[in-house]
């Protein structure tokens, strides 16, 4: 693993693109990638995310060279010399990619690792009609109580019914007015790389604040196990169990944090814990202490893999 400097308050991106490098598929999906014909070379943050991680993979000792990167999301309007967030920055870059990568096969495959299909019932309580639409979503949000958490019960509230009244009340095409509803999301599909938010920050009267409790994760876990009653009916996939790969680490304020990450070795299975430019081995008991609680270092973006087959990129079509 090769570290990167800290260059105009880079600690989030840097966070990221190891993460980015710990998910080998997306690497095997942009080599398979023709730049020859690459537009806006400046602003495309395809390219240099491709270039990027095939510098961190080179085996050399020196910091990996990632300034180009930088400067490209600063083109982007993720301006250099600000704080951003992890998750918004990452959810970008994968519409970056989809939008400007001339590949739209590769663009979908990558877009495709990551994607939860989701399908939404909404029932009126009134005339008790159910809308349902299916979506999609790149990393599912998940909030974080103030008090004890567990990543199960993070996920349970997610899915969860909820009653939406009041300011909240939906139309209802059947009545032909908005109304008291009752809403609910099930699982369509799982992704090969299943990222989740701990939604750790709250806005109150105008002003920002970060919850440090308590959030334990597992290394390894089943949603067949787990969480038996948030398929739809139509969830035909048979593996659900996920391993844990990568974790994004949030230390400090709201307003002024740092952020580091873990990310586990696809070769010698380790975990390595890497801080810009310094990267060093660590183990799972110090991933754990990110759980929150009496520690300020605490886990704010988790990625799981899903335990299946080895992973195949699609055979590319010829013509």
């Amino acid at each position: 693993m090769r570290g990167l400097s800290n260059y105009c308050l880079s600690c989030c991106v840097n966070s990221l693109l190891q993460t980015f490098s710990a998910t080998w598929e997306i690497a095997e999906l942009l080599e398979r990638w023709d730049v020859a014909g690459a537009r806006g070379d400046a602003r495309n943050v395809a390219l240099h995310l491709k270039r990027v991680l095939e510098a961190m993979r080179g085996g050399l000792p020196q910091l990996a060279p990632h300034r180009d990167f930088l400067h490209c999301l600063d083109q982007n309007r993720f301006r250099l010399n600000v704080q951003h967030d992890a998750d918004e920055v990452f959810l970008s870059i994968l519409n970056f990619i989809h939008q400007q990568m001339d590949n739209r096969v590769l663009a979908g495959e990558i877009q495709d690792l990551y994607k939860i299909s989701v399908e939404t019932h909404l029932q009126c309580l009134k005339c008790n009609s159910i809308q349902t639409e299916t979506s999609y979503m790149l990393s599912l949000p998940l909030y974080v109580k103030e008090d004890d958490n567990s990543l199960e019960g993070c996920m349970n509230s997610f899915f969860e019914h909820q009653e939406l009244k009041g300011i909240n009340s939906c139309f209802c095409a059947h009545c032909g007015t908005k109304n008291p509803s009752r809403q609910g999301v099930k699982l369509l599909s799982l992704p090969r790389i299943l990222c989740m938010n701990l939604k750790r920050f709250r806005n109150s009267r105008g002003s920002t604040h970060k919850l440090d409790c308590r959030v334990p994760f597992p290394e390894t876990f089943d949603f067949s196990q787990s969480l038996q009653d948030v398929f739809s009916e139509n969830f035909a996939q048979n593996e659900c169990r996920y391993t844990l790969y990568a974790v994004v680490v949030h230390s400090g304020y709201a307003m002024f944090g740092h952020y580091t990450a873990y990310v586990r070795h696809r070769e010698n299975k380790c975990w390595y814990y890497a801080d810009d430019s310094h990267v060093q081995q660590a183990s799972w008991e110090e991933v754990q202490r990110t759980y929150g609680g009496r520690h300020s270092r605490t886990a704010y973006m988790l990625m799981y893999r899903r335990d299946s087959e080895e992973w195949r990129p699609r055979p590319e079509l010829s013509g």
